[in-house]
């Protein structure tokens, strides 16, 4: 664990407002961060998509609110970047605290709930993946090789 947060730190580092993504290999997480931690989990109420603030149908969550748009200005600094440098999309919290991850185009893909878990679903309720809060107040955020398609479809 402590090895994946230091690389995930480095990667981290050279742009503290967007958010580096790794991929990651879900078998080799520790129980207190995967799936399988009840926390975590997407059946658990408040990490299921049809939480109130988690719900596809809550305007905070709309690419149309202009918060979400791509073509917000706040949004070109709220990067989502792979390690070779490619922009996936961009994130925004909702005024619920759920953090947003959005594609290029403003579709979103994921959330993280604002509450209980650092895990990611897919708009669909899947896990999705992690985000680790570093010390400066930056995240990075480790996803599984399904959940990074869903940005590039």
């Amino acid at each position: 664990m402590i090895r994946l947060l230091f690389i995930l730190g480095l990667l981290a580092a050279p742009a503290l407002a967007d958010a580096p993504l790794v991929v990651l290999d879900r078998t080799q997480l520790p129980f207190d961060v995967g799936p399988g931690n009840p926390a975590n989990s997407p059946s658990r109420p408040g990490n299921a998509p049809h939480a109130a603030w988690n719900s596809s149908g809550n305007t905070a969550n709309s690419s149309s609110a202009w918060e979400n748009r791509p073509s917000n200005p706040a949004n070109e600094k709220r990067l989502i970047f792979t390690a070779q440098g490619d922009v996936l999309g961009y994130y925004a919290r909702n005024a619920g605290g759920v953090l947003n991850l959005f594609d290029v185009n403003g579709r979103r893909v994921a959330y993280r709930p604002a509450r209980g878990t650092q895990s990611l679903f897919t708009t669909a309720g899947t896990w999705c993946g992690t985000v680790d809060n570093l010390r400066d107040g930056s995240f990075v955020l480790a996803v599984i090789p399904e959940c990074v398609r869903e940005f590039r479809r």
